[in-house]
């Protein structure tokens, strides 16, 4: 599961700073996805989130709704970044800015941060874990949206280079996996809080 919406009113790229915490926005569409997996009726036994409040406050509801206690993982974290607290367009933008121009020179791997192979490999390990950290029933993750994406590439067999623009990583949205043969697949994607995004302030990601 990803994150709800982030109280950014600068609409700067948060990355791993600190303080970043879920608008009242964001805390509705958390409620939503929680209110998604009860209504699955799926037995949760474990609820992981990353260090990050904004994930941790994410995973909150599902705490309440299933009774589980929050468990922490570094391997689920958000990137870390160049542009970290920076907007990227508009007046004194990043892009706008030679200085960062060199960070820009290699998006395929990417240049301004920690490559997408790397991304992959740790959060692939993390769901390996997740997988064989319960005895039966579901594991729920709480992460980011560039994680989860370069989860589906890799599992969809596509090359981990993309365009931003076009991740399928909603806010407070849901990609469920399953183990087959010992393989994780992608069986399943939702957003529950597919009606709260219209208004919502996407931008803390690069």
């Amino acid at each position: 599961m990803r994150h709800g919406e982030v109280f950014n009113p600068e609409r700067v790229l948060y990355g791993r700073l600190p303080g970043f915490r879920l608008s009242d926005l964001g805390q509705r569409m958390a409620e939503a996805a929680a209110a998604d997996l009860v209504e699955r009726g799926r037995p949760v036994g474990r609820i992981i989130a990353s260090p990050l409040q904004r994930t941790q406050e994410s995973a909150a509801p599902i705490m309440a709704a299933f009774g589980l206690p929050i468990h922490l993982d570094e391997r689920i974290i958000e990137p870390a970044n160049r542009f970290e607290g920076k907007r990227m367009r508009g007046p004194g933008g990043a892009l706008r800015d030679p200085r960062t121009w060199p960070s820009l020179i290699n998006p395929a791997r990417p240049s301004w941060g920690e490559p997408f192979a790397s991304i992959s490999a740790r959060m692939l390990a993390a769901i390996d874990d997740a997988f064989h950290s319960v005895d039966d029933g579901d594991v729920v993750l709480v992460s980011h949206q560039l994680p989860i994406w370069m989860v589906h590439r890799t599992l969809a067999h596509e090359r981990l280079a993309h365009d931003p623009r076009k991740r399928r990583c909603d806010l407070s949205s849901i990609t469920t996996l399953s183990l087959r043969d010992n393989v994780p697949a992608e069986v399943g994607y939702a957003s529950p809080a597919a009606a709260l995004l219209v208004p919502a302030n996407d931008v803390g990601a690069v």
